[in-house]
Formats: structure tokens, C-alpha cells, sequence
């Protein structure tokens, strides 16, 4: 999703991925207020408390929300007084985005969410390794990536399949 100018989409796919299960325990990326200041710097957003906590509030709910465990109406509190305005240019139409103070990260991650719902459906998806709880923008032709990431959960993935039928083989024997 392009708002002035700039793409969200890493945005939304890096705070849907900062709770990875490491060992089979969850890390909290942003759990740190440092870090998570840095984090939104990083992403060119303002690194205030404001936009720390409406992004902490946003994640479980746009996590639940692409796993089809929420409804996509439970992010309306996130998007309360955001607005677009359209300015005429040379270049043709700008938009600017209009949000609420300490919302603006929170926002933007929603929006660029539902860009990718309309725009490429079903291509923001969870990792098909149940082991796992990252998130893909599948961006292949054929709409059939699986994991996020081939070198890690592809691997494991298959590695586990071939050992599956390996031990199916020796058990019928």
C-alpha cells in the first residue's frame, strides 16, 4: 500500500512477525519500550509511547484477524478519526493520511492489511508450518507459497514429511 509515498506493507508484515516462537516459546520483539521506540523509528514512524501502545494493542487483533480467528470490524477502534485527503498536484492527486495522535504506525499497518485484502486476496497469509506463527505475502505466481521461509520451515516441512513416510515404510514391512 502506497500513502504519501511511502510503503506499509513492510510495516504490516514486520509487526505481524515480531512474536516468533523460538524453541517452541513465544518472543515478544517489542516487548522492550526501547526497542519497540527503535523498532517504529526504523520504520519511519514516530517512536512515541502513544504508538507503542496502539501497536501492541493492534498486533494480537490483526494476527487473529489473518488467521480468520477475528472478525476484520474488531480493527474499526484502530481506524477511529483516520481519514484521506485528497490535494491536486501537478503530477495528478496526492493523498495524505489524517490520523490521531499516537495512532499513525497502528493506522497504517490496518490499511496497508486491507490494500493487500483487496488487492491481492489471500496472498497475506500464516506459515503452513504449525510449529510456526510468522506471516508470508505470498508474491509467487501461482499463489502457492506455503512458509515464510523455504530455508527454514520449507526445510523442516519436508524433512519431516520424508521421515514421516520413511517410518510408514518400516512399519509395513
Amino acid at each position: 500500500m502506497t500513502v504519501d509515498g511511502t510503503t506499509d506493507e513492510k510495516l504490516l508484515l514486520d509487526l505481524l512477525n515480531s512474536t516468533p516462537l523460538l524453541d517452541g516459546i513465544e518472543h515478544d520483539e517489542l516487548a522492550d519500550p526501547g526497542i519497540a521506540r527503535r523498532w517504529l523509528g526504523a520504520h519511519g514512524q514516530p517512536d512515541t509511547a502513544e504508538e507503542v501502545s496502539a501497536l501492541l494493542g493492534l498486533r494480537p487483533v490483526l494476527q487473529d484477524v489473518v488467521r480468520g480467528t477475528r472478525s476484520p470490524r474488531e480493527l474499526g477502534p484502530f481506524l477511529d478519526g483516520v481519514s484521506r485527503r485528497a490535494q491536486a498536484a501537478d503530477d495528478g492527486v496526492t493523498w495524505s493520511l489524517d490520523v490521531p495522535h499516537g495512532r499513525g504506525a497502528a493506522a497504517r499497518a490496518v490499511l496497508a492489511w486491507d490494500e493487500l485484502r483487496r488487492s491481492s486476496p489471500g496472498r497475506l497469509r500464516p506459515c503452513a508450518n504449525d510449529e510456526c506463527q510468522l506471516f508470508l505475502i505470498d508474491r509467487s505466481k501461482p499463489n502457492n507459497a506455503r512458509w515464510c521461509s523455504m530455508a527454514t520451515c520449507g526445510n523442516r516441512m519436508k524433512a519431516r514429511r520424508h521421515y514421516q513416510k520413511a517410518r510408514e515404510v518400516q512399519v509395513s514391512e
